[in-house]
């Protein structure tokens, strides 16, 4: 390995299926090492914490001798995991993940107990959906009031993370704004916990994490790991607000990314507040806001449709008048917890191909229906979108996100943003620097750029109608 140019930095990325660690060089974005090791979850659909502690310990040993030459470290997590502590800082039971929808009657009991959609939306910034902390922190109360007795410290999985690479498990705790402003329980408004909100759901605020400024650490390594000690800890953040650091994101420039769940972001200048419950508001990791829409089915449940139809998920055909909408698992965006997937508009000569590219609309048709709302007002509508996730490299993803968008797309040559955004996040910490600059002067967002299409006005006037008339059936529990 030829000599960095500048120090040495650790990003990782903790999802809901494993860790990654990379070492980058802090003065050219060069990833000079990496690690990856999995996380089961059960088939209840948690995960025990202390897998994401020790595939954190094996994927930072994968980067070699050189993990030990870094001089400071990020963990971004999944967002909205509920995580409970002993006062040993074990888990009291196992995380309740962000796609776990089973704290939905809690959710909407919440809603209205405290005034209603608009006064979430002006209070925490988003109207809460199933996959925010605080509604599982209500389920837990109900239903294992003995679990939410014990807990004595309540963390996101990268606050879990951090604090354990600190040795601050329970007190000292740390969280971000970013990663905080997605639990329901910080408000946007004041950027604090809100007690009226902590009150109603039976939450002493003594358990929760301190927010760490932008640009401050959370701490320092302890010792016995394989990072060297001492070195700093920056505060880190959710998955999200870490991609938009690893594209080094400026207000305006609309993101969507294609994973298991699909999101659609941009960084704003504007506090947003939605009480549609389209857009949850978030903060982003540094003083900005991060406007984002997520879906629940994405490339894993179009893949379930090419399993089902038995194709390759590319056998995608034009034409024919099929609407799928593929909301698996329930779905965040359009808000409809129960939902199951629906097939409509089938005919004698609908090939299966046809279906398949029906599929893929009805994914990325959620996605592009938030995309006004997550965007300031004076954005550009021509600004490329910057493509990325699993799906990204799909030609038959990208294609539809073309045809259903008319814009321009980018696909970033950069991989494993969100700990390349971790990465930036450490590495402005360490110079004493704005992360988002920092990852710009990486070219991270560089890539392929591929020309706008006329939009396909007939799918999408399928596409809404079909949600449209289905409305009744899809929100059946």
């Amino acid at each position: 390995m030829a000599a960095p140019d500048g120090p040495l930095v650790v990003g990782v990325d903790s999802s809901t299926q494993s860790t990654k660690a990379l070492v980058v060089d802090a003065a050219t974005g060069t990833v000079v090492a990496r690690g990856q090791s999995p996380h089961v979850v059960s088939a209840e659909g948690d995960s025990d914490p202390g897998q994401w502690w020790q595939a954190l310990g094996e994927a930072l040993e994968q980067c070699g001798p050189v993990v030990r030459e870094a001089a400071a470290v990020s963990v971004a997590g999944q967002q909205h995991g509920l995580v409970t502590l002993d006062g040993e800082g074990r888990p009291v039971r196992n995380a309740l993940l962000w796609n776990d929808t089973r704290s939905a009657p809690q959710r909407e009991r919440l809603i209205e107990e405290l005034g209603g959609a608009q006064w979430w939306a002006r209070r925490a910034g988003s109207v809460p959906p199933t996959s925010f902390t605080v509604t599982k922190w209500a389920w837990l109360r109900e239903h294992e009031p003995q679990a939410a007795a014990a807990t004595r410290a309540v963390r996101l999985p990268h606050d879990y993370l951090t604090g354990r690479l600190t040795g601050q498990e329970v007190s000292g705790g740390t969280t971000d704004r970013g990663d905080a402003s997605g639990t329901g329980w910080w408000s946007t408004e004041s950027e604090a916990y809100d007690p009226e909100i902590l009150g109603h759901v039976g939450l002493d605020p003594e358990l929760l994490p301190r927010v760490v400024p932008a640009g401050e650490p959370a701490g320092t390594v302890r010792s016995g790991l394989p990072l060297p000690e001492g070195i700093l800890v920056a505060g880190g953040t959710g998955d999200n607000m870490a991609g938009a650091l690893g594209l080094g994101l400026l207000p305006g420039r609309p993101v969507l990314s294609l994973g298991t769940s699909g999101t659609v972001y941009a960084v704003a200048g504007r506090r947003p507040a939605d009480d549609s419950g389209v857009v949850a508001g978030f903060a982003d990791a540094g003083r900005n806001w991060l406007p984002l829409a997520c879906t629940l089915n994405c490339t894993v449940a179009v893949d379930r449709f090419a399993a089902l139809l038995g194709l390759d998920r590319e056998a995608v055909e034009a034409g024919g008048e099929a609407v799928v909408l593929p909301f698996l698992d329930g779905e965040r965006t359009p808000d409809l917890p129960y939902a199951s997937g629906l097939l409509t508009g089938l005919r004698h000569d609908t090939t299966g191909g046809q279906v398949l590219q029906a599929a893929y609309d009805g994914a990325v048709f959620a996605l592009l229906e938030a995309l006004d709302r997550v965007l300031d007002a004076d954005a550009d509508p021509a600004e490329p979108i910057l493509l990325i996730g699993g799906g990204a490299r799909g030609v038959a993803w990208r294609e539809t996100v073309r045809r259903l968008s008319g814009r321009p797309v980018v696909v970033p040559r950069a991989q494993e943003l969100v700990a390349l955004g971790a990465a930036a996040q450490a590495a402005g910490l360490l110079l004493g620097r704005d992360a988002s600059a920092v990852a710009r002067e990486w070219n991270t967002a560089e890539g392929p750029a591929y020309e706008a299409v006329d939009r396909d006005e007939a799918a999408l006037r399928r596409l809404s109608t079909a949600l449209d008339d289905a409305g009744a059936l899809l929100s059946r529990p």
